[in-house]
């Protein structure tokens, strides 16, 4: 016979499990009470008694803000000419597969002729068109558009397809690569629904945000999630202050807006961190108080004016900060001065630490980069910084930075054609300008910025580092870098070696490109 406290024991059991299916059944929306009450000894341990269901928690419902928000996403599609050589064969060039397969699919001057693979158009001699998909929206009833420079970088056509169906030519007004940020413009002879740019600095991680784009080409596709957190550096750019959400987006959200509940946009979205290549609930978008500044200047001008200190700088650890006698580890501790720089004519020496630029905190390097930028050139501002113990202010004129790696739509960076590895490269005068410390005498090219999911991502390739060789090959400078790129990727199939400094340590990247046919992340 049963002892009756077993059995109780058991009943008890037996709602605890039933809890826990109800709990994962709800996808874990359950109040955590309901968990409590279940298995706590109730009536449930009564026999006959009737099943209480456990209450609910009403959860946001986002429907009529989309509805509202809505007509004013568009999906874009940008449109490039890819020249035909001998990446359009699958085989290394040369091989006896190579000359099989130029021998059936190529012409005498070795074109391939094919027909168009899904999302291309007509392939022509000499060169082929292949088609980025992405998402944008609306800024102003003008017709603006902002998305992300990664989906129409390159683009001979850019076409916009509104939410009611219409397809529209596009523009480019300007493109900022630093920060991945484009804005278009079309005319649809009439006034367009736009949406406001809001706040990103009220966000805060547990928000509810709300994520509307075209993924996978799919159009007009809504997800929801909350902001998992702040200031994200993934090491695309030198102004990385990325929102991380878990709001799944996929490959074709690249430019989409994110939502706050007020239906105002507080963010781009624009990467994604996926070992499989699709959302695993790690997402990332531009804060809208930088897509603002952004936008403004592209708008008036077609590109991005930042400001230019002059001082590399490095960060200060919990043992400099004790040699320095700093109150904690914070600023940015600087290593050089750039002779006849505004941070020579201003004072700052090496050794000192910047804490404050005007009444922006200075808390790292990048902090003070962010800074630095965002600054109006020609602005007289103020420099804090401690020196051997004690605060001093310096006044400062910021200069404009000479920028090749800026927003135009006719002069962008130095970047690599043809296959793409999907790098932004500086010149090692330029990089030092900007803020990153480099040994004196260093030459080569300097990866001003890394495309998200792209063959260099993929390979490891970071911002900062430089490339000194490709292959066995030294390189001095962007132009140099580039070319032997194009050389490695014709001659070896798509793949190339990179030789890099990275912290001071040399090291070998293999890369391999993909496919000159192959469709961009939008």
């Amino acid at each position: 016979m049963s002892n009756p406290s077993n059995r109780r024991r058991g009943a008890a059991l037996a709602a605890m499990l039933l809890a826990g299916t109800a709990l994962s059944g709800a996808a874990g929306w359950l109040p955590v009470p309901a968990f409590a009450q279940a298995s706590a000894p109730s009536t449930a341990t009564q026999p006959g008694a009737p099943a209480v269901a456990a209450p609910q928690v009403a959860l946001p419902g986002f429907g009529d803000l989309v509805a509202r928000v809505r007509p004013a996403v568009v999906t874009i599609t940008a449109t490039e000419r890819v020249q035909a050589d001998a990446t359009d064969s699958p085989f290394p060039d040369g091989s006896q597969q190579d000359r099989m397969f130029r021998r059936y699919f190529g012409d005498q001057d070795g074109d391939a002729k094919r027909g168009p693979r899904p999302g291309e158009g007509g392939a022509q001699r000499g060169g082929r068109q292949v088609q980025a998909l992405g998402s944008g929206f609306i800024v102003d009833a003008a017709g603006d558009i902002v998305t992300n420079n990664h989906v129409v970088d390159g683009a001979t056509q850019v076409k916009v397809t509104l939410d009611d169906g219409r397809e529209l030519p596009a523009r480019i007004v300007g493109r900022d690569p630093r920060t991945d940020l484009a804005l278009l413009r079309v005319d649809a002879g009439a006034p367009l629904p736009f949406l406001n740019l809001g706040n990103s600095d009220t966000a805060r991680p547990g928000d509810w945000v709300v994520a509307v784009g075209n993924p996978y080409g799919l159009g007009g596709t809504v997800t929801a999630g909350i902001v998992s957190a702040r200031g994200r550096d993934i090491h695309s750019g030198p102004y990385d202050d990325f929102l991380q959400i878990d709001a799944p987006i996929n490959r074709g959200n690249s430019g989409g807006p994110l939502f706050a509940l007020d239906g105002s946009v507080i963010g781009v979205n624009t990467a994604i961190f996926s070992p499989s290549g699709g959302s695993i609930g790690i997402g990332f978008a531009i804060p809208s108080n930088l897509v603002n500044s952004v936008v403004a200047q592209l708008k008036e001008h077609g590109r991005v004016e930042r400001g230019f200190l002059g001082a590399s700088t490095q960060p200060v650890d919990a043992t400099m900060a004790r040699a320095l006698h700093l109150p904690r580890p914070e600023g940015a501790l600087v290593a050089q001065v750039e002779n006849d720089s505004p941070a020579a004519r201003a004072g700052l020496r090496p050794g000192d630490v910047v804490t404050a630029l005007g009444e922006t905190p200075i808390r790292s390097p990048r902090d003070l980069a962010r800074a630095v930028a965002g600054t109006r050139t020609g602005a007289e501002t103020t420099l804090t910084a401690r020196r051997e113990g004690q605060e001093v202010r310096l006044p400062v004129r910021v200069a404009a930075l000479r920028d090749t790696n800026t927003a135009s739509t006719g002069e962008g960076a130095t970047t690599d054609q043809g296959p793409r590895l999907g790098v932004g490269l500086a010149s090692v005068a330029e990089a030092q300008r900007a803020g990153l410390d480099l040994p004196e005498g260093t030459q080569g090219a300097v990866i001003a910025n890394v495309v998200p999911d792209s063959a260099a991502a993929e390979a490891g390739l970071r911002q900062g580092d430089v490339i000194t060789a490709v292959g066995g090959k030294a390189v001095r400078d962007p132009e140099a870098a580039v070319g032997a790129i194009r050389e490695a990727l014709r001659s070896n199939g798509g793949a190339v070696a990179l030789q890099v400094i990275r912290d001071g340590q040399r090291a070998f990247v293999a890369v391999q490109a993909p496919s000159a046919g192959g469709t961009r992340q939008g």
